[in-house]
């Protein structure tokens, strides 16, 4: 049973990466046959997960149904929700609100002003926390032994000229960051992309998430970046974090 669960969540993985496929193409990238692929896509179609377009599966949004959910569950999430979308109308920008699970950063709400930079950081995305603003704000205010686990299982790979390559640079950011209580991305994930992030902490302390702004490094330079910035953040944080409170 719990075998063919394993290859059930094998497909749907694959689906997710590659948008869509035949049962041939799944059944050679999980590597199982194509009549056991057959038997997984049935059950995923008859439960409205899986849906054939032109010959190929996909995805349905029955996914989304469920994540939806989950997300307007989270405490406060409507509020949260009003408060990114004014940051990003105000800075004319992109911004975002994540959290963390499982050792990564997920991202509950997104959004864009009008000069907002388009990337693939959509809802829903995953991606290791120390590579983003608003995830270093969340690592840096975890609990020690939980930030030594989850850096325990960072892989340092290098995605550009500034990302944080070792676990001593990475921890001394985070003790800046714990200082002055907002970080920064400098081209770290993207090159010629930048943001900031400020953590927002319920009252006893624990984080729920951290709020970030991203754009294009020509903008975001100097003490608009370093100064103007964390100060907007650090202020629709504490506002968060009172509405938290006393919600």
């Amino acid at each position: 049973m719990v075998k063919s669960i394993d290859t059930t969540l094998d497909v749907i993985q694959y689906l997710h990466c590659s948008g869509s496929a035949t049962i041939e193409e799944i059944a050679e990238a999980v590597g199982i046959s194509t009549s056991t692929v057959h038997r997984h896509l049935v059950t995923l179609r008859e439960r409205g997960y899986v849906i054939i377009e032109d010959g190929e599966h996909r995805l349905s949004f029955m996914f989304l149904t469920h994540g939806g959910k989950v997300r307007d569950k989270t405490f406060a999430a409507d509020m949260v929700n009003k408060k990114v979308q004014q940051i990003a109308e105000r800075t004319e920008e992109r911004a975002q609100f994540i959290i963390e699970e499982n050792g990564e950063r997920v991202y509950l709400f997104t959004h864009f002003g009008s000069s907002g930079v388009k990337t693939d950081a959509n809802v829903g995305k995953r991606g290791p926390l120390h590579i983003s603003a608003a995830g270093k704000a969340i690592l840096a205010h975890l609990p020690q032994e939980r930030i030594e686990e989850i850096l325990d299982n960072i892989k340092f790979d290098r995605l550009t000229e500034q990302t944080i390559t070792t676990p001593t640079s990475l921890e001394a950011e985070l003790e800046e960051i714990r200082e002055q209580n907002y970080a920064f991305n400098d081209e770290e994930l993207t090159e010629s992309l930048r943001a900031v992030g400020v953590p927002i902490r319920l009252d006893n302390g624990a984080v729920y998430g951290a709020i970030s702004v991203s754009g294009p490094a020509h903008r975001f330079s100097k003490k608009y970046f370093r100064e103007e910035l964390p100060e907007l953040l650090l202020g629709a944080a504490n506002e968060i974090e009172l509405n938290l409170k006393y919600s």
